[in-house]
Order: structure tokens, then sequence, then C-alpha cells
């Protein structure tokens, strides 16, 4: 069973492990992009708040103050009921949305404060996106589709296929499914590519939303270990949001979003 903690929100929080580093860091004007080494890797979390409208014009608050921080080698669930939140809440860890309040620290680096060119930095070169959707590019080859995030990053050909191909065995799909096209692949067999995808760039900070969703019990299980086997091997921070009971257990800890916060009474949300 995972071991189910409260989320931090004090301000020590604030205080990540590690010193700030210069392994990821390029110059935008006055400020510098600092994502801070893999090992030294931590994400906090503070009072973040988002709403949306409805087609009525009813504004929906989602995230009403949820507060959270994690580190490098850490897997954090995050379970909650179908519209709680869970799929916005990643989509700003991730800098896919705009917050409406709080800041967001991921290493040295404030993806609440970041600037476009910024944040596709910080995602091209320290997010890893697992979806329960596997969005895979249908008329390429699985290996393929794992090697384009490094194609992106200008890596040779030759040497992102060689990588691809070399990650797609690690996770147990042989030549003949990396040479085939994904459209003719068993679901299982879309989601592993998925996985090497997001993790082929070696990022920092994984996000998975559903990831085993729409998988059997045997093959979802072999999938949220191998994305939770990542965060400690590499070390890397994970952090999935699920329904699923089974895949929060293998992960360290596990937070409940609860209108609009994260809590940690996970058995009262199960009854």
């Amino acid at each position: 069973m995972s071991k189910v903690q409260s989320p931090k929100s004090t301000t020590s929080d604030t205080q990540l492990p590690g010193k700030s580093l210069q392994d990821k860091s390029a110059d935008f004007g006055l400020r510098t992009l600092d994502f801070g080494q893999t090992q030294n890797f931590g994400l906090c979390v503070t009072d973040l708040r988002k709403s949306f409208l409805s087609p009525a014009g009813e504004r929906i608050d989602v995230l009403r103050g949820a507060s959270f921080s994690a580190s490098a080698g850490e897997a954090l669930a995050i379970m909650g009921a179908s519209g709680a939140g869970k799929s916005t809440l990643l989509h700003l860890l991730g800098g896919l949305e705009a917050t409406d309040h709080g800041p967001i620290l991921a290493g040295q680096f404030a993806i609440d404060r970041a600037r476009p060119a910024e944040l596709a930095r910080f995602r091209n070169e320290r997010v890893g996106f697992v979806f329960q959707f596997h969005h895979l590019l249908p008329d390429l080859t699985a290996a393929e589709n794992v090697s384009l995030p490094l194609r992106i990053t200008r890596l040779s050909h030759r040497e992102a296929m060689a990588r691809a191909m070399q990650l797609l065995d690690e996770v147990g799909l042989d030549r003949r499914v990396a040479d085939s096209l994904v459209g003719h692949l068993s679901g299982g067999e879309q989601q592993r590519v998925a996985v090497c995808r997001a993790l082929i760039t070696r990022p920092a900070l994984v996000l998975a939303d559903e990831p085993t969703g729409n998988l059997d019990t045997t093959t979802g299980d072999e999938i949220a270990r191998s994305i939770v086997s990542y965060a400690r091997n590499r070390p890397a921070l994970v952090i999935i949001a699920t329904h699923n009971l089974s895949l929060a257990e293998v992960c360290d800890r596990t937070l409940v979003l609860n209108n609009g916060r994260l809590r940690s009474n996970l058995s009262s949300w199960l009854k």
C-alpha cells in the first residue's frame, strides 16, 4: 500500500533540495532559464487556483488552493473523482495552461511566471507527458514516434532511431513492433510506445494522466511499474493522475484531489 502523506503548504516547502546548478541554463534577456540537474530537481506548488467559465457563463472553480511539494526519485499518485481537476493540475504543472493564482517552482524555474519561449524549452527538455489516449502519429512507425522528441532537439536521425530502438527493447517491444506502423499495434503496445516517447529525452519530470485507463489489468500494471521505476532509477519526479488504486499503491505517496484541494485522507474518499 502506498504511503499516504499530507501535502505540504508551509513556507519551508519553497526550499527545494539542491543548489542552483548550471547544466541546463539559457539566457533569456534579464532572466536565466535554470532548471537544475535531474538529481536535484524538485517541484513546489503553493495555493494553486484555477477556474473556467461554463458555456452558460458561470465560473467553475476547479482548483481552490492546492499545495504540495515533491522531489526527484519520487513517484506521486494523484487520485480523485472524474472532473475533480486531476488533468487540469497536470496541465498546469507542465506549463500547458496558465494558473489563476499560486506559484509553481520546478527546480529553479518558475513555471507560472515563465514566458512562452521559456515554457516551450522547459517542456522540450525537462518534461515527459503520458496520456490516457496515446496521441501517436499513425503514419509513423513505433520507433519513429519515439524518436520524434530527439529529432526536435536536432539529434541526428541515426542516433535518435538507435536510442528509440534501445528504449523500445527495454520495455519488451521487439524489432517487429519497432518497425510497425502504430496503427497496427495492440492498445498495450501503443501505450508502451507512448511511454517510451515520453521518456526518450530522459526528462526530470514525468506527468502521466490516467496512463492505464484503457488497458487490461496485467498490461496496465506492467506499464505503471515501468513509469514508477523510471522515477527511482533516473532519478526523476513522476506524478500520475489515476483512478486506479493498484497503480497508486506502487507509488511512494498518494494525495487525493477533493473540492479543489489536495488532501491525504485516501480512506474517506474510497468509502
